[in-house]
This record gives C-alpha cells, sequence and structure tokens, in this order.
C-alpha cells in the first residue's frame, strides 16, 4: 500500500467543518523582518477549496478548506474582512490557502488580479508574501502578479527538506528539490524573492537525523532563498502523523534541536534570514523539551527570529538538555521510534 493511498483512507474519516465561505480560515498579526527591520505582519488564511496535492503526511489543513468552491465574491468579503483586522500605519502581508494562491483552481486569475491591485493602491502594504507550490511559479503568473501588484512579491515554497527521499518516503510532498530551484530562478528572472518552509522533524526520522537534515537543507537552500523559516513539526488532527502520535509512535521535536539547528544554520547561511514560530510550543502534540524550560526557549526561538542574533541562545539550560542530547545519541538505534515523550 502506498503512502499516499493511505493518507486518503485517514482523510476519509474525517469531517470538513463548516465555516461562513464568506469569512477567511484565519487572521491574525504578528512581526517579520522587512528590510532587516521588525516590522507588523498580517496573516491571512483564505478558505478555499483547498490544496489540490492534499496527501503530505502531517497537515491537516484540509480540514478548513471550503466544503464548496468560494466565489468570486465570496474571497473578495474573505479579503476584505481581513484587510480590516490590521490598523498599523505599515505592514507586510501574507497570504495563504492550505494551498497555492498561485493555483487557479483556488484563486481564479480575475479574484487574484483584483486583490493584488487594491493591495497596490493601499500605501500601508509594504510587501506581499504568497504561498505557493513550485509548479505553479510561471513566467507568466509572476509578470501577472507584478503587473497587478506593483511592488515588492514574494513567493513561500514548502520545500519541507532539501532530501528527495525524506521528501518522498516522510513527507509525501509530491515534488523534488530540483523542482523548487526551478521555481527559484523563475523568481529570481521576474524580480521575485523567494521563502523557503522547512520541516523540523517529520515523521520516520530520529532526533538526531532531523535535526541534522534541518542544518543540511537550510545550507542547501540559502543560495535559492532570502528568507528562510523553520516549521518544527506539531501533530494535527486527522493526519498520518496524528495516528503515529496516538499510539507512541511519535515524538514532536524537542526544542533544543531546533536551537542548534538555528545555531549552525546561521552559522552557515549568515546572509539568509532564518526564522521560526514554535507553534505549540511546550504541548505534547507541538515541540517541547521537559515543561520546565519550554516557554523560555520558544521565547529565544522567537527574539532570534527578528534579531537574527544567536547571543540569545547563549544563557539558555536546563537539567532535560543532557537527556536531550542523549536522545540524539542513541535514537537511531531504535529506528527513529521516540525514547521519551
Amino acid at each position: 500500500m502506498s503512502l499516499t493511498t493511505v493518507i486518503r483512507n485517514i482523510r476519509t474519516k474525517q469531517k470538513i467543518k463548516f465555516n461562513p465561505p464568506d469569512r477567511p480560515t484565519a487572521v491574525w498579526t504578528g512581526k517579520d523582518l522587512l528590510d532587516g527591520k521588525p516590522v507588523t505582519a498580517l496573516t491571512i488564511i483564505f478558505q478555499t477549496s483547498g490544496c489540490r496535492w492534499n496527501n503530505c503526511t502531517m497537515c491537516g489543513y484540509v480540514y478548513d478548506s471550503a466544503r464548496l468552491p468560494p466565489s468570486h465574491e465570496d474571497l473578495m468579503k474573505q479579503f476584505e474582512h481581513a484587510m480590516a483586522r490590521c490598523k498599523d500605519e505599515e505592514f507586510i502581508l501574507k497570504i495563504f490557502t492550505s494551498g497555492s494562491f498561485l493555483d487557479d483552481s483556488e484563486i481564479g486569475p480575475s479574484t487574484r488580479i483584483e486583490m493584488l491591485s487594491r493591495l497596490r493602491e493601499n500605501d500601508r502594504v509594504k510587501k506581499v508574501i504568497a504561498e505557493t507550490r513550485p509548479e505553479y511559479v510561471t513566467d507568466e503568473k509572476l509578470s501577472e502578479v507584478r503587473e497587478a501588484l506593483g511592488k515588492r512579491f514574494e513567493v513561500a515554497i514548502g520545500l519541507e527538506t532539501s532530501n528527495d527521499m525524506i521528501r518522498k518516503d516522510c513527507i509525501n510532498k509530491g515534488f523534488s528539490f530540483s523542482d523548487f530551484t526551478g521555481a527559484s530562478e523563475v523568481a529570481r528572472r521576474n524580480n521575485v524573492t523567494v521563502k523557503a518552509y522547512l520541516m523540523q522533524k517529520p515523521p520516520f526520522l530520529s532526533e538526531g537525523i532531523a535535526m541534522n537534515d534541518m542544518i543540511n537543507s537550510i545550507n542547501d537552500a540559502a543560495p535559492f532563498a532570502r528568507t528562510i523559516s523553520m516549521n518544527l513539526c506539531n501533530v494535527q488532527k486527522g493526519t498520518l502523523v496524528d495516528e503515529m502520535f496516538e499510539r507512541g509512535d511519535y515524538r514532536p521535536p524537542w526544542l533544543w534541536s531546533a536551537v542548534e539547528a538555528l545555531k549552525v544554520g546561521k552559522e552557515l547561511a549568515p546572509g539568509t534570514v532564518i526564522m521560526s514560530d514554535p507553534v505549540g510550543a511546550g504541548s505534547m502534540r507541538g515541540p517541547h523539551n521537559c515543561g520546565k524550560c519550554d516557554d523560555d526557549v520558544a521565547e529565544a526561538i522567537r527574539i532570534f527570529s527578528v534579531t537574527q542574533d544567536t547571543a540569545v541562545f547563549k544563557n539558555l539550560d536546563c537539567d532535560c538538555k543532557e537527556l536531550w542530547k542523549k536522545v540524539v545519541e542513541l535514537e537511531d538505534f531504535t529506528f527513529g521510534a521516540p525514547l521519551v515523550k
């Protein structure tokens, strides 16, 4: 049985929850870097028909998709609702669809152009970042975007890892590293920057192998991406990772592993912005250490993301750090099965 078949069988057991079609799945504000300085970032997750691939082992965002494809009017109301949430004088806009903003089956060309044209007229918006799979990064699409937007645009691609075997056999992503580098070259040709999302500890990997894969991936992706976002895997309902977690076969990454990957990754790629938002940190279903030091370590990771200064990690310590080192040393002998919860 293929990994895709297993994931699709899991999907059939889940229900897509109802959300009003004229409201986005989620909207929030946070911080990002613009020209090296922290600035407000408004994040929108549009409620669309969802990702066309929809076969990744750790992704539960499909259950936030619309039951029926939203109309142009619905999507524009989602856009207006989200934009009204930010009152800052200037901000970055981050667009997600839990799929691909450049996929016409999720966001139609006329809808996309109207959104971008409105953003062009909004002087508060200094930069737009949009999530997409690499197959939708074409000269035609980027030319369309640049003409409509008229300001800085960045494509955010969920590369996850530079290792094709891990991406295929652990994540089931459906594209190769060469697809990512090809999309990056198309972006560069069109004066569009690239953000690469990497995944810390997909299933089937030991703590040490996952940490080293993240370090290698940062080094490999840096020549093609101006920004790298390190996502720490958390356990989302209705996924293969969720089923493994419930059986005791998966543990989210240690926060110490994230700190080590950020420190070494920044040393290897000093000119690349490397960021991480440890979602769910401190919970059993999110990245965690022992429980006592989780808040401090997670906050240090957030501070590093807006300062790029690894000195914030210098004084972090806890009794559990020695246990983490032993896990990294010994977990390969259990073929990736977690040694501790």
